[in-house]
């Protein structure tokens, strides 16, 4: 029997979080799919599993609990897994990392496709996504992380905060060669332990049942096209 119910549509995006620390934590879950994600979000609020407005959407199965929200959901994961921080100023860096790429994924589709993307808008963006990226270069340095080892909060095994570092970056990354040419020149050492993390074993098969199960989507809808289009990626 799995650990969890987990609702999110059938694409990475925003779920693949959840997902990556599930597959880190070695835990198991089954996906409720997009019609159940829809017949949720479209019936009653009183029969919803957690007052919710749109997925990603956890259930556990053990504790019966559900939580809806991805940095919500990671932080109980954090904490009812063990993997989080010891110490409070730690958990608190985990946490804003976390809501960071929250917000990163919020700003590559335009807060979910309130404008399309069109090469004028992309090319003002990038020095914005740039800063994005030595945000997480800076914070990996002042925690002693170099190009070849560490973590980006430090310590001696990976956490949340480079489980979500690598799943950020490596999704984007894979789906489009312009934003990872832009990675390695802006954040070197990030991009080195985006490599480091993804390739533990439990994070690259998720990667690649990712592949096989939604192929080269990204976040799906207009919004991708539009971005593909501007990076002249092919759909």
């Amino acid at each position: 029997m799995s650990d969890y119910e987990f609702y999110y549509w059938s694409v990475p995006f925003r779920g693949q979080f959840v997902r990556a620390v599930l597959a880190y934590a070695g835990k198991t879950w089954i996906e409720g799919g997009d019609d159940a994600i829809a017949r949720l979000m479209e019936g009653p609020v009183r029969q919803m599993p957690v007052p919710f407005m749109g997925p990603p959407l956890l259930i556990d199965k053990k504790a019966n609990f559900a939580i809806a929200e991805m940095p919500a959901i990671v932080l109980y994961l954090g904490e009812t897994l063990d993997l989080m921080p010891a110490t409070p100023t730690l958990r608190a860096l985990t946490m804003k990392v976390v809501n960071d790429a929250n917000d990163v994924i919020d700003d590559i589709t335009l807060d979910g496709g309130r404008e399309m993307w069109t090469r004028e808008r992309w090319r003002a963006f990038v020095p914005r996504l740039e800063k994005w990226m030595a945000l997480w270069e800076e914070t990996g340095h002042r925690h002693g992380l170099t190009p070849d080892s560490g973590f980006l909060l430090g310590g001696k095994v990976p956490g949340i905060a480079d489980v979500v570092t690598a799943t950020l970056w490596s999704t984007m990354a894979d789906r489009f060669h312009e934003i990872a040419a832009i990675l390695e020149e802006t954040a070197p050492m990030t991009a080195a332990l985006t490599r480091r993390i993804a390739d533990l074993p439990p994070l690259a098969e998720l990667a690649a049942k990712a592949r096989k199960d939604y192929g080269d989507a990204y976040c799906g809808g207009q919004i991708e096209a539009s971005l593909r289009k501007v990076l002249g990626a092919s759909l």
